[in-house]
């Protein structure tokens, strides 16, 4: 068949000298198919350098126009109308083919089979362009995405369902599918499930594909660049990734994952609901182990499964996950901070640097850790206070500024203090960190005492020191300190024998002028 000549060959060898003949014994083919190709290029004056960067097809076309193209027996349908038909719901290529039977039937026309209809209509979507055909490499793409149906959790106490939402990833390579429960859609939720599929995955993959749910995208132009989820786009940067979120309103650019949200609803959903789950790890173990059989089932037009696939082609490509995972964090812009160098924080209070006092700065909080950044730049860094903790501070000696005034609290500055109220002071605060096991634990108490002079004078304040230092507290604190000072009884100390002086034991004994007769 003159088709099957390959044209620009022939013109090749004979530019570089050899004959009709040598051609034919080379190359194996017939005289008379490569006499009618260097008739046609002598016609059409084409010589070697006029086709030598010219594609095989092209050549042959130009040599021997409309030769070779195959005219059907079968009835055409108007595959435009098949292809606007397959966009309504519920459409499928198998209903479109029995109506073209039906209608060739009615018109007695010869009818295709259902295998050429459907390679007819892909070539015609190829041709037209009609829909765009993307080839995925292997280990290169990950695409993600909330399933439109939901599941629910039953309390078995209260019965009452709670609403349960399915992340879906999938590999387009291999079509390999995970999937997560969560019981909301909030940014903590689709971060947790993106680290949950790489360590399933064993691995990450250098696009991430979402939708543009605000999670993720905060604004995606038509013209300009993407503005991504801070949180989003370090988790992409954690794992050495890029988000490349799918055109608005075009699901093509993510048809893998798309597919894959309409077979977990049918394998998944379909299959367990049925079922009562009371708990998400008890929903999440069933889940998982459907969508471990739905990745085990073979391709019906490709040898293997997802599974097979994923493991001998995909796995080995894909990045290797880093050394820790990506710890989840939460962003809170524009608090101010306060005149005492913190910043507040649910109730607590964390320190900045003196010199960033009026300014504005972003928290961000992790699970264990709260980081101040002003713009791009971190300012401090605190462990998260207990949660239920309130009013409590976190304050890095490095975020003070220079002084005593500023220094943390400790017992050797709390001595200091009652030094220079002085001894009986220094004796009461002494005796308050003897009693506790740990100083820390005493710093309240020892401040309580200290803070009088606030209210009194530092001689007021050692006068009862010394009065309470004579009676049976071993360890005397504010409480047994401030009603001696409210009462003025350490103004009339003075009139308190000393603790040297003899003490009489005998009881009250009359004067000598008694019995004088002086008394009556």
């Amino acid at each position: 068949m003159v088709r099957k000549i390959r044209a620009k060959l022939v013109l090749q060898l004979r530019a570089e000298g050899l004959s009709g003949r040598a051609i034919s014994a080379s190359q194996g083919m017939s005289r008379k198919s490569i006499t009618a190709v260097l008739e046609a290029a002598d016609a059409a004056g084409l010589g070697w350098d006029e086709i030598r960067d010219r594609p095989e097809a092209e050549v042959y076309e130009l040599l021997f126009p409309g030769r070779g193209e195959h005219q059907s027996v079968f009835a055409q349908p108007d595959w435009d109308r098949i292809h606007r038909e397959l966009a309504r719901v519920g459409v499928t290529l198998k209903l479109l083919h029995g109506e073209y039977l039906d209608a060739c039937a009615v018109r007695k026309d010869p009818a295709m089979g259902y295998d050429r209809f459907c390679r007819t209509y892909q070539r015609h979507v190829m041709v037209t362009g009609a829909a765009s055909r993307v080839g995925h490499k292997a280990g290169q793409t990950v695409e993600v995405d909330w399933s439109g149906p939901t599941m629910q959790l039953h309390d078995p106490v209260t019965g009452q369902a709670r609403t349960v939402y399915l992340f879906v990833g999938c590999l387009p390579f291999s079509r390999y599918a995970f999937v997560e429960p969560t019981l909301d859609m909030k940014q903590d939720a689709w971060l947790r499930a993106h680290v949950s599929m790489f360590e399933a995955f064993g691995g990450t993959a250098p696009r991430i594909v979402p939708d543009n749910l605000k999670t993720g995208v905060i604004k995606h132009p038509r013209d300009g660049e993407i503005v991504l989820n801070d949180a989003y786009r370090e988790l992409a940067a954690h794992y050495s990734a890029a988000v490349l979120p799918g055109r608005v309103r075009r699901a093509k650019d993510k048809a893998s994952v798309e597919n894959t949200v309409w077979h977990v609803a049918m394998r998944v959903i379909a299959d367990l609901r049925d079922q009562r789950f009371a708990t998400l790890p008890e929903l999440k173990a069933a889940i998982t182990e459907r969508v471990r059989d739905y990745n085990a089932e073979p391709f019906q037009k490709r040898p293997g499964s997802r599974a097979s696939v994923f493991k001998a082609e995909e796995k080995p490509l894909l990045t290797p996950l880093p050394q820790i995972a990506y710890e989840i964090s939460r962003w809170a812009y524009g608090r101010r901070v306060a005149r005492n160098g913190h910043v507040s924080w649910e109730r607590n209070y964390y320190s900045v640097p003196f010199a960033q006092i009026g300014a504005r700065v972003d928290l961000r909080v992790t699970d264990r850790t709260l980081e101040v950044y002003r713009g791009a730049e971190r300012l401090s860094s605190h462990l998260l206070l207990p949660e239920g903790s309130a009013n409590e501070y976190r304050t890095n000696d490095a975020d003070l500024p220079a002084g005593q005034k500023y220094q943390p609290w400790d017992a050797p500055r709390a001595r200091e203090w009652a030094e220079r109220i002085g001894p009986n002071a220094v004796v009461v605060v002494n005796r308050i960190f003897e009693s506790v096991p740990v100083d820390e634990q005493g710093l309240d108490a020892a401040r309580a005492v200290l803070r009088l002079v606030r209210r009194c004078s530092a001689d007021r304040v050692e006068a009862a020191c010394r009065i309470v230092l004579t009676g049976p507290v071993r360890s005397p604190r504010y409480a047994h300190l401030q009603p001696i000072l409210a009462t003025g009884q350490d103004q009339a100390e003075w009139l308190r024998p000393s603790r040297d002086e003899p003490v009489e034991h005998g009881g009250y004994v009359r004067g000598a002028d008694y019995y004088a007769g002086g008394a009556k």
